[in-house]
């Protein structure tokens, strides 16, 4: 798991699944308050996890909706500390999300606030992925589909939970039979991994936080939250939280 430092480089291929929980609506003017991304491999197998809050200098927004307060983010990181980790496990993978342009806006705005272009990603969409497998469901949120899959309860509205759902969506989509189906041994036939970006682009990297010891990481802030989902408008629940060590 990648909830502390990264033991290796991540493989290269395979997806990114990554879920943000932000401080509004708006990519321009709000700032991310937590990230996640659960990294899996070409086989949809998890070869890794990574989480933390994120100290958005500021107010932090909707707590009844993503449930976390000010509090919680004293001593967080800030983006700028965790970007060079999010970089690496970006690189060379699929993006994947639940309405992922949302997401992809989102990371992009805050990598553009340290002056990093984030190049153009392959990107999948469970939303879209679950129009066409989940035929007849109730809706196209998140907890909708994970509902229509059989997939259990989440922690709603966290964004490890968000991407570990996106994670399990994406892996029954996969395998769930579609209209265009030709039964063939490789999987659905109207299912295909897009290709990795341009190669003969460099991919972005950063040097770590200045002031950072060798063999050490930045400290990161994990939400523990009970499981189950959790709807917006109920009372916040007191959020467990863990230091994962230095990333």
């Amino acid at each position: 798991m990648l909830l502390g430092r990264l033991p290796d480089p991540p493989v290269p291929g395979g997806f990114a699944v990554v879920d943000v929980e932000a401080t509004g609506r708006s990519p321009w003017r709000h700032r991310v308050v937590e990230v996640a991304v659960v990294l899996l491999d070409r086989r949809f197998a998890v070869e890794g996890e990574f989480a933390t809050l994120v100290d958005p200098a500021g107010p932090v927004g909707p707590t009844h909706v993503h449930r976390i307060t000010q509090e919680q983010v004293v001593g967080a990181p800030r983006f700028r500390d965790i970007a060079p980790t999010l970089l690496e496990l970006l690189a060379d993978r699929v993006l994947v999300g639940h309405h992922v342009s949302c997401d992809r806006v989102f990371l992009e705005r805050e990598f553009a606030r340290i002056g990093v272009d984030l190049p153009a990603v392959p990107e999948l969409c469970t939303m879209r992925l679950a129009r066409s497998r989940l035929v007849g469901a109730g809706g196209y949120g998140l907890a909708a589909c994970v509902a229509a899959a059989g997939l259990g309860r989440y922690p709603a509205h966290t964004a490890l939970g968000d991407a570990r759902a996106a994670a399990d969506l994406l892996r029954h989509c996969a395998g769930a039979p579609g209209p265009a189906d030709d039964g063939g041994a490789d999987g659905p036939g109207d299912w295909v991994v897009p290709p990795l970006g341009d190669a003969s682009r460099p991919w972005p990297r950063l040097p770590r936080p200045r002031g950072e010891r060798p063999g050490e990481g930045v400290a990161l802030v994990r939400r523990e939250l009970p499981s189950g989902q959790v709807s917006p408008g109920t009372d916040c629940p007191h959020a467990a939280l863990s230091a994962a060590g230095g990333e």
